[in-house]
């Protein structure tokens, strides 16, 4: 009964961890990747659709991003689409492809990069504490229904406690990883 509540509160916790992974992404490092554009929906056909669903994306240097896509009437949209997003850059359209041409970094957009790594880890710490807040009332729930005693209860919010503090270590450790990838210049 009480191991049910901590794999479940592990699964939770690790679901919040990979979460913030890809809302990592989601941020430009010194390197482009094409996870910038993760976020980027296209109107095709009427429907929202994910731009890597309409198109090819690929890097072909360090600093450029190439978006072909597979139907030639969509290369307008696309660039819409970008544009609206506000990445940071302005689509080059050429009628065959849209190309992205992101500039170095500066010193300002890496700590402003930093900030919104930050803030997306104090997200993800909110939401596990939010999940041993949930466990720790199942755990109540528990003794309430007399299925447990009140030691047991107070081991068991210890346990779930040992658990939230380790994935909250695991979430500062990955904003440092995170850190030290976009300041490296």
């Amino acid at each position: 009964m009480l191991n049910e509540i901590y794999n479940e509160t592990k699964e939770h916790m690790e679901k919040s961890l990979e979460s913030l992974k890809r809302d990592y992404g989601t941020l430009r490092t010194g390197k482009v990747q094409t996870n910038i554009l993760d976020n980027i929906t296209v109107d095709y056909y009427g429907t929202p659709t994910a731009l890597n669903q309409v198109a090819t994306v690929l890097v072909p240097d360090g600093t450029t991003i190439n978006i072909t896509p597979w139907e030639k009437n969509l290369v307008g949209d696309i660039e819409k689409a970008i544009s609206a997003a506000n990445i940071g850059v302005n689509p080059n359209n050429n009628g065959e492809m849209v190309q992205l041409f992101f500039p170095p970094m500066t010193q300002e957009q890496r700590k402003e990069s930093v900030k919104g790594a930050k803030g997306m880890t104090d997200n993800s710490k909110v939401a596990i504490r939010n999940i041993r807040k949930s466990s720790n009332d199942k755990i109540k729930k528990l003794v309430k229904d007399k299925e447990i005693t009140e030691d047991e209860s107070k081991k068991a919010q210890d346990e779930v406690q040992k658990i939230t503090d380790s994935f909250v270590a695991k979430a500062d450790d990955m904003f440092k990883a995170k850190d030290a990838e976009i300041m490296k210049i």
